[in-house]
């Protein structure tokens, strides 16, 4: 079965919200948490932008 989904998402905007994550995981207990938080501010799930 393939995946129908689409990525809204450049490969630009992709970089730079891993970027913000690494960035600021020492603000945060978890790296999910910076996750979570940088995924609120792009308007994307935690789980699209860990993947």
């Amino acid at each position: 079965m393939t995946s129908k989904t689409t990525n809204k998402f450049s490969p630009e905007v992709g970089d730079r919200a891993v970027r913000m994550v690494l960035d600021h995981a020492g603000e945060h207990p978890w790296r999910w948490a910076a996750v979570t938080s940088i995924a609120a501010k792009i308007g994307c799930t935690s789980q699209t932008l860990h993947d």
